[in-house]
């Protein structure tokens, strides 16, 4: 048969248009790569299915189901520049100079001075490290920091998860006789700042296939390219190795919250870290569960939405350093102390988002400019600069375009954008528009960017980035919003049986999406609202089996009220399945993400 048309597959269970705008369809897979999935490695078959719609084949199976950092972990001199950065790094520790790491105030930049930090302690090296003021400061490397650290004796700096279009700053320090390495993961222009070693999977002459490591993985390669030298120059003969494996609970963190994708390397660096994490030995760790009431062993859900956040709320909204100062310390009283501070930042952080939100959203629905083909912008005179990454986040997910918040004070204008659009790289955008002049700074990856410029460049920038996008979409456009599921189960499927099963899956994140399900036919027996804007309800089945259902922060919007609206009626609900523990009990939940009614 040839010719003709491909025709696009019916909309399962018939919805063209959920309540979200959303049309929802089956997750294309290989029929027979799923049977033999199931045969070869004895799994039940909605693992088998939701393993092989996401790429998982026959001979990547096992390194997926059970990955091991002896199979994944490269020889860190693979990379380039990594050798020199050794090579500088062991005569320092030998030679008993001081060693600065300058870091980013995110939990990816938090983990990775505290991975450095710790290491280079335990091998017996003198350490200052430094974090930049989000406000006073802003992202990366600056000139007057890296000199205060000469002055205070460094003669080598780190800069990790930062300095890659630091070109000024790392050229002071140079002429001052600081030798800078840089660790980075970021998108790299065409020169190389000039520093002794710059390590970046994603220069644009590495060949590495690991490229899409966070900064605290590209970290992690260094200590243990490091470790290596100095055990071959004999420095342990006197004194113990550091425990290397005991790192990787900060590598998980740094690795999920950065929201890299969750394959290969990434996913044994979690997979390890969390089992690391769920022995308590970390005291910062430890006492941010407690603060955080974190009474389970940790999951990258966990990492990503319970943990992360108090880390962030530091540089957000607090002191910068205070994530790097809890991961890193040994003293579980100061560690007590700093996660109650981050746990309240946190609690200051929620409610100021909550309100450059709420603006955000009337400015985006008020204004037919702050939305540009494929981008949705907002810009707040006096907003947190703070909160824009997560307030772009919000409108990203609220729109399924890419988002930019930008905060203007006093002159000046800071940015945020987020995306998660196939096809579309909002960092390379971003990059461009600095390259093209529009920006003082600018940097990102594909699904994030941050950046700076003049408000009056703003309008200009819009336009820039939308442009950008829309070359990125090509001719055809963006494709309407759909939503892919991994199948579909009754009320009295969706229950502790299956999540044992898809446990085989875990951990999730970007590039391992946590499976989706319709539950379908499913009476709405009640829906109300609780907590901060939670919309709570519960499924019966046909069969008289009970489902408990919540969709997060969605009372204000078109998911929560229909909800509401929907009680006594027979729906089909899309979401997740979780289990909910509260109050000694253990009961599956669906985290509902879309809705619509049966029928």
């Amino acid at each position: 048969m040839n010719g003709g048309p491909v025709l696009e597959a019916a909309p399962l269970l018939g919805v063209e248009r959920s309540v979200l705008g959303r049309r929802w369809r089956l997750r294309d897979i290989d029929e027979r790569l799923a049977t033999a999935l199931t045969q070869r490695f004895d799994l039940p078959e909605v693992v088998a299915r939701v393993l092989a719609g996401r790429g998982v084949t026959l001979k990547t199976a096992q390194g997926f189901l059970s990955p091991t950092m002896r199979e994944q972990l490269p020889d860190p001199s693979h990379l380039r520049d990594m050798d020199a950065a050794v090579v500088r790094l062991v005569a320092a520790v030998r030679d008993g100079e001081t060693i600065a790491v300058f870091g980013d105030y995110d939990v990816d930049g938090a983990t990775s001075a505290a991975v450095l930090r710790r290491y280079l302690e335990a091998a017996g090296a003198t350490v200052l490290v430094h974090i930049p003021d989000r406000l006073e400061e802003g992202y990366g490397p600056n000139a007057p920091a890296l000199l205060a650290l000469k002055g205070q004796g460094a003669g080598v700096c780190v800069c990790v998860d930062c300095g890659m279009t630091a070109y000024d700053p790392l050229a002071a320090a140079r002429d001052a006789g600081l030798d800078v390495i840089v660790v980075d993961h970021h998108e790299a222009g065409e020169a190389l700042p000039p520093a002794v070693a710059v390590i970046n999977p994603k220069r644009r002459d590495e060949t590495t296939p690991h490229t899409h490591l966070a900064a605290v993985g590209v970290t992690f390669l260094l200590v243990v390219g490091l470790n290596r030298a100095l055990r071959e120059s004999g420095w342990y003969t006197a004194r113990p190795e550091p425990d290397l494996m005991a790192l990787l609970d900060l590598v998980a963190l740094g690795t999920v919250c950065d929201v890299v994708p969750l394959t290969g390397l990434n996913r044994a660096f979690v997979t390890q870290g969390l089992r690391i994490m769920a022995r308590r030995g970390n005291p910062g760790l430890v006492a941010l569960a407690d603060v955080a009431r974190l009474a389970e062993a940790p999951t990258a859900y966990h990492l990503g939405y319970v943990l992360g956040p108090r880390i962030n709320a530091g540089g957000r909204v607090g002191e910068a350093s205070m994530g790097m100062r809890l991961l890193s310390t040994a003293d579980p009283d100061e560690a007590r102390r700093l996660a109650e501070a981050l746990d309240a930042f946190n609690g200051d952080r929620q409610e100021i988002e909550a309100q450059v939100l709420l603006e955000a959203i009337e400015q985006v629905e008020g204004a037919r400019e702050a939305v540009d083909g494929p981008l949705v912008m907002a810009v707040g005179e006096g907003w947190h600069p703070g909160v824009v990454g997560i307030v772009a986040s919000r409108l990203k997910d609220r729109y399924d375009l890419p988002a930019c918040v930008v905060a203007v004070e006093g002159g000046q204008a800071k940015g945020s954008g987020r995306s998660s659009v196939p096809g579309l790289d909002l960092g390379s955008a971003v990059i461009a528009a600095r390259e093209a002049g529009l920006l003082t700074l600018g940097g990102g990856h594909a699904m994030a960017a941050g950046f700076s410029l003049h408000p009056d460049r703003i309008e200009a920038f819009r336009a820039f980035v939308a442009a950008r996008l829309s070359e990125q979409a090509g001719d055809g456009g963006l494709p309407d919003p759909c939503l892919d599921l991994d199948g579909t189960l009754a009320v009295e499927g969706a229950g502790g049986a299956l999540l044992d099963q898809l446990e085989h899956v875990a951990p999730y994140g970007a590039g391992n999406p946590e499976p989706v399900f319709a539950v379908t036919g499913a009476r709405l027996l009640f829906a109300d609202v609780v907590g901060s804007g939670h919309v709570r309800c519960q499924l019966g089945g046909q069969g008289g089996g009970r489902l408990k259902g919540i969709a997060f922060r969605a009372a204000d919007g078109e998911l929560g009220q229909a909800l509401l609206r929907a009680s006594g009626s027979v729906v089909h609900v899309a979401g997740t399945i979780r289990m909910d523990r509260w109050q000694g009990q253990a009961r599956p939940q669906i985290v509902i993400s879309d809705m619509t009614l049966a029928g």
